[in-house]
């Protein structure tokens, strides 16, 4: 599923784009793609401005405005979605949108599992998330983290704890961090707190400048695929030596997700 960096990626190549035009014409290929009556949407879509693009976690925020009034479009690209501009429709076009200049933005999504929303304001589930990794303080987070009796991978991955940071992620981050994924939230001491503060917004950070990571599916609204594989040094590497100390890099399930740590480096 793309996490905060590659969502992020599909803002900042399709805000340029987007921003400041009309939708002319919005419409459903699949209906299940459509969070609410897909006719009723393309309706309220169709002559809105797009005022800015902005990203909530995981999820695109369009800011649309039509004779005076404001509302938004929810896009949430789940596991295999992507918003391509000017892309061909195809076998798995679900939904797009034509604006007023000519351009079409295209959702592909192979698995179906995409979402668009329609709302005259930001729904309940997003507004009960937690706060964005790359903006909370590190006394807050600190703060937050040592309150909570969940294990750090878990808890990383509880986005009512932070909104936006996902499996591949909190797994770098972890790593960077030297805390094993099983520990207790509670029992980190301050240093270690202030550490993984640190390690989640530099992975963030670095995997932004890369454009995001490129497993399968994912591909930022321009058709380009992230480059942040190249970087990772823990994810998806069970069974290889640790590129800090050798020892071999075990993989657990942890919270139903693939969890990857190094047993010398990210000692329990």
């Amino acid at each position: 599923m793309p996490e905060l960096p590659e969502v992020e990626t599909v803002r900042r190549t399709l805000a340029p784009v987007v921003e400041g035009r009309i939708v002319a014409e919005a419409s459903f290929a699949w209906p299940r793609t459509c969070a609410g009556d897909p006719r009723a949407t393309e309706e309220a879509l169709r002559g809105q401005r797009i005022e800015r693009l902005e990203r909530y976690g995981k999820y695109l925020l369009f800011r649309l405005r039509r004779r005076g009034r404001e509302s938004l479009l929810v896009v949430h690209l789940r596991m295999t979605g992507n918003l391509i501009v000017n892309g061909a429709p195809g076998e798995f076009t679900r939904a797009s949108m034509s604006l007023d200049d000519g351009t079409a933005v295209v959702f592909q999504d192979v698995r179906k599992f995409g979402r668009w929303q329609w709302s005259e304001r930001l729904p309940a589930r997003l507004a009960a998330l937690g706060p964005e990794p790359l903006e909370i303080g590190r006394d807050e987070f600190v703060a937050r983290l040592r309150s909570r009796r969940a294990r750090l991978k878990a808890l990383l991955l509880d986005q009512e704890f932070l909104r936006g940071l996902g499996n591949i992620y909190a797994d770098e981050a972890l790593f960077r961090a030297r805390l094993h994924p099983l520990r207790t939230a509670m029992g980190v001491g301050p240093r270690k707190a202030r550490d993984l503060h640190a390690a989640i917004r530099a992975v963030l950070r670095h995997a932004i400048e890369a454009g995001g990571t490129s497993i399968r599916d994912y591909r930022d609204s321009r058709g380009a695929q992230g480059d942040f594989l190249r970087q990772i040094r823990i994810y998806g590497r069970g069974g290889e030596p640790c590129v800090t100390c050798g020892a071999r890099v075990r993989r657990e399930l942890v919270a139903q997700r693939s969890t990857h740590y190094c047993p010398r480096c990210q000692r329990q």
